[in-house]
């Protein structure tokens, strides 16, 4: 690696509130917490001095003015730079990637990354069950970026943009893909998210300790309600929790200077930072992610690892497809028996909207402290299956410097193998790619959404109408391969699939 200041993470803290607390704590008090003690890890308020920037991720549940001004003014912090992050869940460990490089191109001596969400006391608050002794909301005075709903016009007129519908779209396709048949791969995405399961139930920070059976994930109740086929509520991200995490990383020469203790520090190994098409109707295919195929190449690389090296991995787990998908990827067997998380996932852990994955750091951070032999990589994704960034952490620097020339090759590559636009008003035959049934609270079909492909191979969309019974008997066929007739209806503004036998 080049000569320069090498990054050197020295503090790292988490913390999951406790249910049904009478007066919780708000997002910015959480933060304060974690931050508190991350900086008592140090040993020494003399780190304070050397924090010139803040970076914090996205907060979805309340809203603040200038949160990342008013945690410093509360830390006694005086950065130079604050930088308040649109929505994504690759952001954690994108931050991380972009702390280091400021770090060891000499342009900043400490960063702070920081995040919180508190979605369930905001709904206990809502539903009247307490009373918030919290700031008032205010009007954000500040973000780099925008908010990026992830889907274009088109797509949100299906209904796209609620994640739990695109993923399961994709899990059908991946389904198909297997040749499994529907029993044969709900007990693979079961089995899979037992794993996940069973490593919450032993985390401290999980927001539930589950002692779930493959059944007891897979199979419908009140429970366990059927969401969007194929997935029941406990394949699915649970983004009511109320959990922060702080992060500090520094200069390893300000760490020896101010005597931390060695034992506390853990470097950041590589990173890399890659983003899919954009439209998922113009992805050349809805089972794959050149991201993750390009990006774990290049976090190896400069890690100076093989696959075969890390020892545990944390993959964003917001639905099963997306674990497979960067399973196949990354070139990870079904039958690997390394842990696949290292929280428990974001079904059990606890999704807490942009930031689990700075929670996935910080349990590694802790992991490798504990046994400073430890490689894990975490892969962060953001959007719908749109963005992901890796990050390896262990007991050494990087092997080589980062490649931003490649890495900006590679995405170029990757964007230009877009399709074009999808027809919106539709005539003709339809073949599934995928697709998935939507269900009502009370467990019942009520329609379903389509991705497929026309005669001449241009993509769209369709709702699926079908009787309640006919949705019922379709629940339990496949659909992708099959071709049905397709139109548009002028009333609904919408290209129709109507199943009648």
């Amino acid at each position: 690696m080049k000569d320069g200041p090498i990054p050197v993470i020295i503090g790292a803290s988490q913390f999951t509130q406790p249910k049904n607390l009478i007066d919780p704590l708000d997002p910015l008090n959480l933060m304060v917490k974690t931050s508190e003690k991350a900086f008592s890890e140090a040993g020494t308020d003399e780190i304070k001095s050397y924090i010139d920037t803040i970076y914090m991720v996205n907060i979805q549940s309340w809203s603040y003015k200038d949160a990342p001004g008013k945690l410093s003014e509360i830390l006694g912090l005086k950065p130079t730079q604050k930088i308040y992050l649109s929505d994504g869940g690759n952001t954690p460990q994108m931050l991380v990637n972009r702390a280091v490089r400021q770090i060891s191109s000499g342009k900043r001596k400490g960063i702070l990354i920081t995040g919180s969400e508190t979605s369930y006391s905001a709904l206990r608050a809502k539903k009247g069950k307490i009373k918030l002794n919290w700031p008032e909301k205010e009007e954000l005075s500040y973000m780099e970026g925008k908010i990026w709903h992830g889907t274009n016009e088109f797509e949100n007129k299906y209904e796209l943009i609620i994640p739990a519908y695109s993923y399961a779209i994709f899990e059908t396709a991946l389904r198909a893909k297997s040749n499994k048949n529907i029993i044969e791969h709900n007990h693979y995405m079961g089995n899979l998210f037992k794993h996940f399961a069973d490593i919450a139930s032993r985390n401290p920070y999980a927001w539930i300790k589950p002692n779930f059976s493959v059944d007891d994930i897979i199979t419908p109740s009140p429970e366990n309600r059927n969401i969007c086929h194929p997935y029941t509520k406990r394949m699915c991200s649970n983004v009511f929790i109320d959990q922060a995490g702080s992060l500090i990383i520094t200069r390893e020469s300000i760490a020896e200077q101010i005597n931390i203790n060695k034992q506390k520090w853990v470097y950041h190994m590589g990173g890399a930072d890659l983003q899919n098409v954009f439209n998922i109707t113009q992805r050349p295919s809805l089972t794959n992610s050149p991201a993750s195929r390009e990006g774990v190449k290049l976090v190896l690389q400069q890690a100076g690892l093989k696959l075969k090296d890390i020892n545990k991995f944390d993959i964003y787990s917001c639905f099963p497809s997306i674990v497979e998908i960067i399973m196949d990827e990354i070139g990870l067997k079904a039958d690997d028996t390394r842990d696949l998380t290292v929280t428990g996932g974001l079904a059990y852990f606890g999704g807490p909207w942009s930031n689990y994955s700075l929670h996935a750091i910080i349990t590694s951070i802790e992991l490798i402290r504990k046994n400073p032999t430890l490689k894990i990589m975490v892969i962060a994704n953001g959007g719908y299956n749109t963005k992901q960034s890796f990050g390896i952490y262990g007991n050494r620097p990087p092997y080589a410097p980062w490649n931003e020339k490649e890495e900006n090759t590679i995405q170029r590559q990757i964007l230009k193998k877009s399709l074009t636009l999808p027809v919106e008003k539709v005539n003709g035959q339809f073949k599934v790619e995928g697709y998935t049934l939507i269900f009502n609270r009370q467990g019942e079909p009520i329609k379903g959404i389509a991705i497929g492909c026309l005669k001449n191979g241009n993509r769209t969309l369709a709702y699926i109408h079908a009787s309640k019974d006919k949705l019922n008997e379709i629940e339990k066929k496949e659909l992708v391969g099959k071709i049905f007739p397709i139109r548009f209806n002028e009333e609904l503004n919408r290209n129709i699939i109507r199943i009648l036998n």
